[in-house]
């Protein structure tokens, strides 16, 4: 074919691109786009979603396990809207994923035509790359850009609005070619100027106790290895936010854990107290992480290794800014610690001692309740019986709200990498359900699980019949409590337990799953939950534990806020 039109173009496209899924619900505005992906062979599977919000999701959670971009698509109108949240999400954690969205003709704006909705400004502030083409002749172009800008320097998410007469338009076949290696992120990597590197290692040789912060940053450049080289040559703990859980296998004895205020706790809060520097990884020291930028302390002196200058220095002053890939930084700053290690303070700090004592503190409290016969039943139990029952390559996903600060603070991940995911940069309901189907999806040998409260689960319900429909042997955790636990037990805390339009009605959510073809199970006993866990674990299709759970505001939740 020496022509193509714009729908074949986006297509053809997306391919030398290196996409395998597409996520996306159809349209109106759509067709050009869907009749092109019927008529050409590709290789490329389209997964229809129930909901644009969750195509985004779906794409979100393949882009973190797959290493690849994530694409999803939706129409115009109420389409371009509802895909917005899931590329905002996207892009505030650094995943690159993107939004393609067809809109009303070109000669139609301004006229009044059905969904007609300035797509160019509504994604302008919140993607990292955006454009609305006007002409066919410009999507090749825009595609290479868009992958290009998602894939380099801070990876984020970028959005092409395609028009429904630009879809029709004829392109020329010769400029349909892809730039190799933006098929994957982090691409291009670059490092810190070295004369920074060398002095930021003789700054952390002269104190006593460094200690590490570690954010998403780390797993995604997949500088996990040598991460754990330098912290073993400083014996140094390493502390993680929410994002940057798996940074260090959780079975390292230099790896604290979870920090801050949702999954950290007291005894890992002291861990940080402790040092007399601090060295941010891939992480912007953000309100949850740092307890309101209260922990560490502003007086402790800082090396921050980003690979967004403009994180650096935001939230604290920095004594050494090293811009750059996180894992060709640590490169560079384990072969400096080596040649300079004669410049090293002597000191009888013992790291694995300190991670020790503040990891025997945290899962005492947690195994005693754990072991308990209570009803409702204790959150803790589910996390202890299912981290008893997953493999332990598992990728679990969890909603805001119940599921994250348990599993962050908890849920003990047996090897490095991704293999827990959820939605920290805005925390809306509904994530996990679709993110978990899109792990699944890049990675179908892995066991993914979904654990949400029932607020995210009644957000997410229509997508079971995609489960079902895709024969995705997901594995669904429901904390069933009948409230927005997150806001009642905030209520609790820090409004007098004036408890105000946060409950609702309790849903029997393994009868709606089975409706949908879904193997499920509901319980209420204690002392059956392991035996459950470990059946529907084990089913080789979709499953659903619907578990009649203790309410955030009545139990000892990892949140240091509610802690006293």
């Amino acid at each position: 074919m020496d022509q193509f039109n714009g729908a074949e173009a986006a297509v053809r496209m997306l391919q030398l691109n290196g996409v395998r899924h597409i996520f996306g619900l159809c349209g109106d505005t759509s067709l050009p786009f869907y009749d092109a992906l019927y008529r050409m062979e590709h290789g490329m599977t389209h997964v229809l979603t129930r909901d644009e919000r969750s195509a985004a999701y779906m794409a979100d959670g393949y882009a973190r396990v797959s290493g690849k971009v994530g694409v999803c698509e939706g129409p115009s109108g109420g389409g371009a809207t509802y895909l917005l949240p899931g590329l905002v999400e996207a892009n505030e954690s650094s995943i690159p994923v993107l939004g393609i969205t067809s809109d009303v003709p070109v000669l139609s704006r301004g006229r009044y035509p059905l969904t007609e909705l300035d797509q160019d400004s509504l994604y302008r502030p919140l993607t990292k790359w955006n454009m609305v083409c006007d002409r066919a002749e410009q999507i090749p172009q825009a595609i290479r850009s868009a992958f290009r800008q998602m894939t380099t320097g801070r990876p984020g998410a970028a959005h092409i609005g395609l028009p429904y007469d630009v879809l029709k338009q004829q392109v020329d076949a010769s400029d349909l070619w892809a730039q190799s290696g933006h098929d994957r992120y982090p691409a291009w990597r670059y490092v810190a100027d070295p004369a920074a590197i060398a002095a930021a290692a003789e700054a952390i040789l002269k104190v006593r106790s460094p200690v590490f912060i570690c954010g998403g940053g780390v797993v995604i450049a997949g500088a996990m290895e040598v991460l754990g080289r330098v912290a073993t040559l400083l014996d140094a703990p390493v502390c993680t936010t929410v994002s940057g859980k798996g940074s260090l296998a959780e079975t390292h004895p230099l790896c604290a854990g979870v920090v801050g205020a949702n999954g950290g706790v007291i005894a890992t809060r002291e861990v940080v107290q402790q040092a007399d520097l601090v060295i941010f990884i891939g992480c912007r020291a953000g309100s949850t992480t740092t307890e309101h930028w209260k922990n560490p302390s502003r007086d402790i002196p800082i090396v921050h290794i980003d690979i967004d200058p403009s994180v650096i220095s935001a939230n604290y002053k920095t004594a050494h800014a090293l811009v750059g890939d996180a894992r060709l930084v640590l490169e560079g700053l384990l072969a400096q610690l080596q040649e300079q290690r004669g410049k090293r303070v002597k000191t009888q700090f013992d790291g694995k001692a300190v991670v020790a004592r503040a990891r025997k503190v945290k899962y005492e409290a947690f195994q005693k309740l754990a072991n308990e016969i209570a009803r409702p039943i204790r959150p803790e139990r589910v996390l202890a019986q299912l981290h008893r029952v997953l493999p332990r390559d598992a990728i679990v996903v969890a909603d805001p709200g119940t599921p994250c600060p348990y599993v962050s603070g908890y849920y003990e991940m047996l090897e490095a990498g991704r293999h827990f995911i959820t939605n920290r940069a805005h925390g809306a309901l509904g994530y996990s359900m679709s993110a978990a189907m899109g792990a699944w999806f890049a990675q179908p040998q892995k066991k993914c699980v979904s654990l949400m409260g029932d607020g995210s689960f009644g957000f997410s319900v229509g997508e079971l019949e995609t489960v079902v429909r895709h024969k995705v042997p997901l594995l669904m955790i429901v904390f069933s409590n009948a409230t927005y636990g997150w806001i009642k037990a905030s209520q609790k805390a820090s409004y007098g337990q004036r408890y105000f339009s946060v409950d609702f009605n309790r849903t029997d959510h393994a009868l709606i799953a089975q409706g949908y073809g879904v193997k499920s199970w509901k319980v209420e006993d204690p002392e059956q939950l392991g035996s459950v866990l470990q059946q529907a674990a084990e089913h080789n299709g979709p499953a659903l534990v619907d578990v009649i759970a203790q309410s955030l505001e009545e139990a000892a939740a990892p949140v240091l806020q509610w802690m006293g």
